[in-house]
């Protein structure tokens, strides 16, 4: 698929490399991305948390970027959009609470679009019931809601990736580069590298 609509879900203290490197990278390569929050407005912006692992018996949150939305989320229609991006980070904890968010979220899934989710991101997908019988990646503290939501937990590497049909899923960000190329292949992106000709 060349130059697709994509949609992302965000929230305040959403994951910060897992908001600015899909944002930015699916633009990099010709798709146009609209990233919208419940209760916010385009040119209004959301905080993010930068989540690392340093060895503690769970990730660090530092404050990261504000983040400025270039879509309103109660003018976007997902029929609109052509797949879905959630990034993890705290906002998928309460996102998930907003009925309009889970509809959005059960469009893609009934329409067989891509869905792209990471880290925290399953517990949308948990709470919206579009994980039943499906594998999916998630930080391993949300393998309880995976599971109960009827998904396939899969116990992969930090920097891995699992796909099932359209659901495209990772742990958490070290796994950007197989995510987003994971990703871009369910979209049908094709990337062409050329070797340079000597001068």
């Amino acid at each position: 698929m060349k130059g697709a609509k994509i949609l992302m879900l965000a929230g305040d203290f959403v994951e910060d490399y897992e908001m600015m490197v899909p944002f930015q990278a699916l633009q990099m390569v010709g798709h146009t991305v609209h990233a919208v929050c419940p209760d916010k407005s385009e040119g209004d912006a959301v905080k993010t948390a930068i989540h690392d692992f340093e060895g503690d018996q769970t990730y660090t949150e530092k404050p990261g970027h504000n983040f400025v939305l270039n879509a309103t989320f109660d003018e976007v229609d997902p029929a609109d959009y052509d797949a879905l991006v959630i990034p993890g980070g705290r906002a998928p904890e309460y996102i998930r609470l907003n009925e309009d968010v889970l509809a959005m979220v059960r469009h893609f899934d009934e329409a067989d679009k891509p869905i792209a989710a990471v880290c925290h991101g399953a517990q949308v997908l948990a709470a919206a019931g579009v994980i039943n019988g499906k594998q999916c990646a998630a930080y391993p503290a949300c393998q309880p809601e995976v599971e109960r939501a009827g998904g396939m937990y899969t116990d992969i590497a930090a920097d891995e990736v699992t796909v099932d049909g359209q659901l495209v899923t990772a742990p958490a960000w070290p796994a950007h580069p197989k995510w987003l190329a994971a990703f871009l292949e369910v979209l049908g992106t094709q990337i062409e590298h050329r070797t340079p000709v000597a001068a």
